[in-house]
């Protein structure tokens, strides 16, 4: 393998039912940062059919290229089709980076396509960057439990392969002037190249919002004692429009669902409101929601990490204090 003959970062474009997933605008963003630091282009690997609106978005929102393997049989994701179509172009266009959504389509794609490839792949990536010199990238990734991290270099092999959990990075302002290359292919596929056939794509609705997509979150630590202190976070957080969450203690205690979670080993959220209930602020939590736009922590114990990074810290007992906030909420929006 020539290294050298590999160059540009790409990113795969998520898509459900012919819709972009919110991890590929994301990565498209990180991707756009890399692609800077290296002078290279960012291109946004798409496919699907039907997907021509997509693909301008994909540039609106940073990509200088679609790449768009178009293909009746790639219309809902199959781990055959995808993997066959997407080493192709590899092997054809040869890119140095690829990064791909550590959702649950991407953690089935993404060592697929590596072990084809013969490639490395860091998996659950919390940090991306550039080595200076080398221009290797630097893949951060929670190791022991999310009790320290691991950074992870491929010196040796191309492309640099990573899957990066959803809600690390941010999306750009869309740009709707902006301008970039669609190329559409016509992929090479046919039905016998695939030995899982989708019949039917059934939706299972959820009585929980997806905290990476709440502008809420009440979320409860060790602190709160039981599955039913939750029932008065969740009373708050129903009337502020959010969700509950929690940290991994509640977790363990299996006092909410593992979809909740939020921290290093859950889910990385930033919304506007992050009210922190009995939770005292482990690095692995805090790593997963210190971006939020405003954080209130709600403590007995004033020297807990997470009050001293909280732009409001209330000391004393959640069962009092989270009563009289939602009267004075019910108050206000009686008025």
């Amino acid at each position: 393998m020539n290294i050298a003959d590999y160059k540009g970062v790409w990113v795969f474009a998520e898509q459900r039912d012919g819709k972009l997933q919110k991890v590929s605008l994301e990565l498209v963003g990180k991707g756009r940062e890399i692609a800077d630091k290296l002078g290279v282009e960012l291109t946004a690997l798409l496919l699907g059919n039907n997907m021509e609106e997509a693909c301008n978005e994909l540039i609106a929102y940073g990509a200088d290229k679609v790449v768009y393997a178009k293909h009746p049989l790639l219309k809902h994701y199959t781990t055959d089709a995808y993997t066959k179509v997407i080493c192709e172009i590899v092997n054809e266009k040869k890119p140095e980076i690829i990064l791909v959504g550590a959702t649950y389509i991407g953690r089935d794609l993404g060592p697929r396509v590596a072990g084809r490839l013969e490639t490395g792949l860091t998996a659950d990536c919390t940090g991306l960057d550039i080595e200076e010199g080398p221009n290797h990238l630097l893949m951060t990734r929670p190791a022991f439990g999310g009790n320290l991290m691991a950074t992870i270099i491929c010196t040796e092999h191309r492309p640099q392969m990573s899957t990066v959990r959803p809600g690390v990075f941010e999306r750009l302002a869309k740009d709707p002037s902006r301008k970039g290359e669609i190329e559409t292919i016509s992929a090479n596929l046919e039905a016998a190249d695939i030995r899982l056939k989708v019949e039917d794509v059934v939706k299972i609705a959820k009585n929980v919002m997806d905290i990476g997509e709440a502008e809420v979150l009440v979320s409860g630590g060790r602190g709160v004692g039981s599955k039913e202190g939750f029932d008065i976070l969740k009373e708050l957080a129903d009337l502020m429009g959010g969700s509950i969450a929690g940290s991994r203690a509640a977790i363990d205690n299996a006092w909410i669902d593992k979809s909740l979670q939020v921290g290093q080993t859950g889910k990385t959220v930033r919304p506007k409101v992050y009210i922190a209930v009995g939770i005292s602020g482990a690095i692995q939590h805090l790593a997963g929601m210190q971006d939020s736009d405003f954080i209130i922590a709600i403590n007995k114990d004033d020297s807990a990490p997470l009050m001293k990074a909280a732009d409001l810290a209330l000391v004393g007992d959640y069962k009092k204090i989270i009563p009289e906030l939602i009267e004075s909420l019910k108050a206000t929006i009686n008025n």
